[in-house]
């Protein structure tokens, strides 16, 4: 797993007298036991002179010296981070001299409890890292396949949003070839394809021996070409539509991938969500799921393409959705599910060998959030996981039943059909989170 901690620079003003120095002092330690497990802390600077390569400056400690430095600070040009009390939060008694400096257009983050301190930090240290960052892409001719009707209109294959990820987080998108890494993962042995499989302890149901081998193959090509790579971060393939070079599907091998290795996933080629996930997974450190989100107010347009006949009846079915993808509720590594197994597929254009995974975040609070194409902006929308709802014979055969509190500025708001599912109360989060990238901050409630 990589580190992404943030490098911190802690600050210490002249003006401070013996006890308050001493009392930095005292801050500064106690802010290393809480926080050393998110960031690395530099040697102290005094306020004024020069400061080493950081992510961003802290203050354990404030004074009034403080309102005399602001263009000192703005030439600094790093996010503040204010931690002032003994408990890893930030004091009360500063948020004046914090009003001041926001008013002086320096980026100050003032954590009120520690876990959303341990956001902050992350999130710093995660737009660190994504400066060289390479996410590794698998696919050939993505507009055309299986659903090229469909997937022709994604944003996700234009060179301009390549270009735009790249530009804006510093990362790195390579392609490699669909086609070539299935034939490469043909060659490969059964015997060590089938070992190796066995030492991953899946829970299956009804998957064969060949279903076994041929996913345990494919894995073992990918593995290659990230080895071959070296420190990939995040990984994809054009599964679906061009899933007829395939005789199976990769999703468990992003899970293998993730929990050997820490590398984040995507669905169908979706760089946008690839991003989207690395920075949330990063920052938050929350359990996370790729789907798709079927809102109720689409109507038939929505479930036609999930062969159902109705959506569950529900009291407010404007504030409804239902989250499925691949026949399921969407990809989720099992470390986050109180229910993962891997199951025989369900969609008709991928290969009768290929398989799905069934996985269940527990119920209860979550958020939706994407990065939008634009990539000024972070959409969030709270809500929770009502229950889960099954079609039989359908390509919804276990999907997540989705509540929020006002539909029709969701259908409004929706930045794509994709979108992640984060549990827990993620908002508040998510905003420092915005901070940190410079992003607008678009809310759903």
């Amino acid at each position: 797993m990589k580190n992404l901690k943030a490098n911190v620079v802690p600050l210490r003003f002249k003006e401070a007298n013996e006890r308050e120095v001493g009392e930095y002092q005292e801050q500064l330690a106690q802010l290393k036991e809480i926080y050393g497990d998110v960031a690395e802390f530099k040697d102290t600077v005094i306020v004024g002179e020069d400061i080493p390569d950081c992510d961003a400056i802290l203050f354990p400690q404030m004074i009034g010296a403080g309102y005399h430095y602001m263009d000192v600070l703005k030439k600094y040009d790093k996010p503040i981070v204010v931690i002032t009390s003994q408990f890893g939060t930030v004091d009360m008694w500063d948020w004046e001299l914090i009003a001041y400096m926001r008013s002086h257009d320096l980026s100050v983050f003032s954590p009120y409890n520690i876990e959303l301190g341990k956001v902050i930090l992350r999130a710093i240290g995660t737009k660190r890292y994504l400066r060289g960052a390479k996410f590794l892409m698998f696919q050939d001719d993505p507009g055309e396949g299986m659903q090229a009707y469909i997937f022709k209109r994604f944003y996700w294959w234009e060179q301009e949003c390549t270009d735009q990820i790249e530009k804006f987080f510093g990362a790195k998108i390579i392609y490699k070839s669909w086609k070539e890494v299935n034939a490469r993962a043909e060659q490969m042995d059964a015997k060590e394809a089938l070992a190796e499989f066995d030492t991953w302890e899946v829970p299956c149901e009804n998957i064969t021996e060949e279903n076994k081998i041929l996913v345990a193959k494919l894995y073992l090509a990918i593995k290659e070409t990230i080895d071959e790579l070296g420190g990939v971060d995040g990984i994809g393939a054009n599964c679906l539509n061009e899933s007829m070079y395939s005789k199976t599907t990769p999703c468990l091998i992003w899970n293998m991938l993730f929990e050997k290795y820490g590398i984040v996933w995507c669905c169908e080629g979706d760089t946008l969500t690839m991003i989207s996930t690395y920075v949330l997974y990063h920052s938050l450190k929350a359990p996370i799921m790729m789907t798709n989100i079927y809102p109720f107010l689409v109507g038939k347009a929505a479930i036609h393409h999930e062969k159902i006949d109705d959506f569950p009846a529900v009291e407010d079915p404007e504030n409804y959705a239902l989250g499925v993808h691949c026949g399921y509720a969407g990809f989720v590594p099992r470390k986050f599910c109180q229910k993962w197994k891997m199951v025989p597929k369900v969609l008709e254009i991928v290969d009768d060998k290929a398989y799905m995974i069934d996985g269940e975040l527990p119920v209860g609070d979550i958020v939706l959030a994407k990065i939008n194409p634009s990539f000024d902006t972070i959409t969030v929308i709270p809500g929770e996981i009502e229950k889960y709802v099954q079609f039989p014979g359908t390509d919804a055969r276990n999907a997540s039943l989705l509540h929020y509190k006002n539909g029709e500025e969701v259908m409004e708001g929706l930045p794509s059909h994709h979108q992640m599912i984060i549990s827990g109360k993620q908002k508040a989060a998510i905003r420092q989170i915005a901070k940190v990238f410079g992003w607008k901050y678009q809310v759903i409630e």
